[in-house]
């Protein structure tokens, strides 16, 4: 079968095409018959080295899949040979045929065609995560979304929204504020060009943000503690400006304020009824209409170093794709 190839860690264009063996199945693993892959801001660091799980070289990167069930392993009862299903993997993905655990893999309805569901799970179940289960968002409370256009910051702004809060977007363009804006968004904060910290404290009359969807880290972080609302939370959704920070527990003291992280892909290890129920709800809410994900572009499995690449560099709003044969 053909897939893309990580054998050193580096940079997408450091990835290779080529024909591997088919995985085996075993007990309690699922082989998907790969649709499509979704392209995530983890595969980058995954196949950087700097990933909290390394896989052996060579190994095909890629966390999320949908497709067809080919086979199941022993002790497999919730899942048959031709359903459709979406699922999370560490890495394997980016392949036309994928072994994933069978917890992972979900049934989704024929109504979810298969380049959504492959681009669903990872996005709108951090976010989901975060906002439900980390930060116990509640109506009326105001949510500030930084890199509100990106993979997961749009799916953030539309379940805040959908939550009941007050939903301020900040972004790099106007372009992807419109974007935001569309996906509900109640403010809009061009971080180019305005003060973010001084914006949310106008925006909110000085009280600060309820909670702070955070997945870029670096100067973001360090402001968003200025402008963080008493008893605030500070949701660590990843660190895509590239620094890690450090937190000031001086102001996390004065504010009495939490910093939340949120790992959401360890959940299946960990707490897996957590994911599960809240996938259960995800799905549940797009059968209903309520979530439109947005797919802005759309590769075949070759091309996969450009669209990782465009992730890299920031020059993509909502979610990648990569569509098998």
């Amino acid at each position: 079968m053909k897939a893309v190839l990580c054998t050193a860690w580096g940079t997408p264009d450091s990835l290779i095409i080529d024909e591997i063996e088919v995985p085996q199945v075993g007990a309690g693993q699922v082989r998907i018959r790969v649709e499509a892959a979704g392209i995530n801001y983890a595969d980058l660091i995954m196949i950087a080295g700097q990933y909290q799980l390394k896989p052996p070289f060579p190994f095909v990167p890629g966390m999320e899949l949908a497709g067809q069930v080919a086979e199941v392993g022993a002790g497999v009862e919730h899942l048959q040979i031709g359903q459709r299903v979406a699922a999370f993997a560490y890495y394997g993905a980016f392949a036309e045929e994928a072994v994933v655990p069978a917890p992972a893999v979900m049934p989704i309805a024929d109504s979810m065609d298969s380049a959504t569901a492959a681009t669903f799970m990872v996005a709108y179940g951090t976010s989901h995560l975060a906002l439900a289960h980390r930060a116990r968002l509640q109506a009326g409370e105001t949510l500030l979304v930084h890199g509100a256009a990106g993979g997961v910051g749009l799916t953030a702004v539309e379940l805040g929204k959908l939550m009941g809060a007050t939903v301020i977007a900040t972004a790099g363009s106007q372009a992807k504020l419109e974007l935001a804006k569309s996906y509900g968004a109640d403010h809009l904060i061009n971080y180019r060009e305005e003060n973010f910290r001084d914006q949310v404290r106008e925006i909110t009359g000085a009280k600060g943000a309820d909670v702070i969807f955070d997945p870029v880290g670096g100067d973001v972080f360090d402001l968003s503690m200025r402008c963080i609302a008493w008893e605030g939370r500070l949701l660590v959704i990843g660190f895509a400006g590239g620094r890690i920070p450090q937190v000031p527990a001086n102001l996390a003291l004065v504010k009495n304020c939490s910093i939340v992280g949120v790992y959401w892909g360890a959940y299946a290890d960990k707490d897996p009824a957590v994911l599960q129920d809240s996938l259960a709800t995800l799905l549940a809410w797009h059968d209903q209409g309520k979530l439109q994900p947005h797919i802005s572009e759309r590769y075949p499995l070759e091309e996969a170093a450009n669209a990782l690449n465009r992730v890299r560099n920031r020059q993509a709003t909502g979610r990648l794709v990569l569509i098998m044969g």
